[in-house]
């Protein structure tokens, strides 16, 4: 008879159910190993092999075959040592065979038997929790998986832990969720003196979560306010929390089990590959944009990203989720990122006209911005220059309003639109699409007349006017007004660098 033990084997962050078999059989003594595994899964073999020499436990002295069904499922990783080990003690009768019949087990073994910690802790104890089993993980794990909220736990140190535990001679305690963060500190926006043309267009791109693109020399502090966006947003929701943190459990990137609600800021250096931006590789991980999920994914120096790079951004800009194709298998990652961008205005960094511009423009400038393309750039509903700051602006005092100021207006606005969403509709204006946007976008006549004009004009595509549309109900909310007037829809038209007519 078999012995089974339950596992998971991830597909993208979702955990999908993988049973154990282990039968001992009669014949020449080998230990099989099949189930469509990679490398580490079949290396398992020998990791469990030597851990139970290290308890001083022998192998049996006849053949086993360990099954990973189902068996056209591509198993990756060393998470399949320990249920591996336990139903080979099952099997055995080292361990009371129905003991584990509720639950579910990951983990890597060392040589000498300890249980190491592993990633995906979290995911794999709420896909445990869905199936109504409890979930064995290592120590090092626990308090990571304890955030599944009513999944037992039992996070073992080693496999003799585990024995004790089933045979009733050393209970173990059920692990407790890891501290919960804030996050690091993030820089005042009140350090940053003048530009307030570009402060403005980071407080609209907070309030309705839309992308924004800073252009302009080197330092004069694009970097230095996209860093201080963080500081507008409001911390995680128990929702995005959730899926935040089970994306950068698969990435092993919880440590100690400690979640933040602070939303994430990636920023990617420029030799970013295309599989370090969206994911993929060997063994198929989350990529920049997963791991920006629900928060913030920031490209500097925009122009020197490769263009293969920066076009495999565009589906996940439109559809908040990416898929790595593989020949056996699709993985699906979440990608619901806020994107901040900058870039120089030339190839010198210099550009512009006056006194210190680029000794070749404009045809520097139009050969440089040109490495990005036009699909790109229409996903992007801010593009704001940025210039110099003067030694004028550095001689001024600090700025009165800062960081909690225009948090508590991006606070307000995000209430509007939550009210206006209820429980049907996206919560962002960056996301509303289709008749729910035509309901909330209420334009006056004249601001109407505005954007059709502009239309007209070969300013805007389709793209353009849904994204003019979402920024100026955005403008709209900060002031908090209901209906979106021509001023908004013209302000909108700037940031999307469409020429529109004078203001009455």
């Amino acid at each position: 008879m078999a012995s089974r033990v339950v596992t998971v084997a991830f597909q993208g962050v979702e955990a999908r159910r993988v049973d154990v078999e282990v039968q001992l059989t009669g014949g020449e003594m080998k230990f099989m190993l099949v189930g469509l595994g990679d490398k580490a899964v079949a290396e398992s073999r020998e990791r469990v092999r030597a851990a139970f020499a290290g308890l001083g436990l022998a192998m049996p002295s006849r053949r086993i075959i360990a099954n990973l069904a189902p068996a056209d499922l591509p198993k990756e990783g060393s998470h399949y040592d320990l249920p591996i080990a336990l139903a080979v003690m099952a099997a055995m009768g080292v361990i009371p065979p129905d003991a584990l019949a509720e639950w579910a087990a990951v983990g890597e073994l060392s040589l000498d038997g300890r249980i190491v910690g592993v990633a995906g802790a979290l995911p794999a104890a709420v896909a445990a929790g869905a199936m109504g089993l409890g979930l064995i993980c290592p120590e090092a794990s626990g308090a990571e998986a304890a955030w599944a909220g009513e999944t037992r736990i039992l996070a073992a140190p080693s496999l003799v832990a585990v024995v004790n535990h089933f045979r009733g001679t050393q209970i173990l305690s059920p692990p407790k969720p890891g501290p919960m963060t804030d996050g690091d500190r993030v820089p005042d926006l009140r350090e940053v003196k003048g530009q307030e043309n570009a402060k403005r267009a980071l407080e609209i791109a907070a309030a309705g979560g839309h992308n924004l693109l800073f252009t302009g020399p080197p330092g004069s502090g694009k970097s230095m306010m996209a860093a201080r966006l963080p500081g507008l947003l409001p911390p995680l929701s128990p929702a995005e929390l959730l899926e935040t943190s089970m994306i950068h459990s698969v990435a092993g990137l919880i440590a100690k089990g400690e979640l933040t609600r602070a939303r994430p800021f990636r920023s990617p250096h420029h030799s970013a590959s295309m599989a370090a931006l969206t994911g993929g590789g060997l063994r198929v991980k989350p990529g920049e944009v997963s791991l920006a999920h629900n928060g913030i994914l920031f490209l500097d120096e925009l122009p020197e990203f490769s263009a293969q790079a920066l076009d495999s951004l565009r589906q996940p800009l439109e559809t908040g989720e990416v898929i790595v194709a593989r020949a056996n298998a699709h993985v699906r990652y979440p990608a619901r990122f806020q994107l901040i961008a900058a870039q120089n205005p030339c190839k010198c960094g210099l550009g512009g006209a006056g006194r210190g511009a680029c000794g070749r423009a404009p045809r520097c400038q139009t050969d440089y911005q040109m490495k990005v393309s036009g699909p790109f750039m229409d996903r992007i509903d801010l593009q704001v220059d940025v210039p110099p700051v003067t030694a004028a602006d550095l001689s001024l005092p600090a700025p009165s309003e800062g960081t909690a100021e225009a948090a508590a207006r991006v606070a307000a606005a995000r209430a509007l639109q939550a009210e206006r969403a209820g429980e049907s509709g996206p919560t962002l204006n960056a996301r509303a699409e289709g008749d729910f946007l035509e309901k909330i976008a209420e334009l006056e006549p004249a601001a109407r007349s505005l954007l059709a004009k502009a239309a007209e004009a070969g300013g805007l595509t389709a793209r353009g006017w849904t994204r003019t549309l979402r920024l100026a109900r955005t403008i709209a909310d900060l002031e908090g007004s209901g209906s979106v007037r021509r001023v908004h829809v013209a302000e909108a038209l700037i940031y999307r660098r469409v020429g529109a007519p004078a203001m009455a």
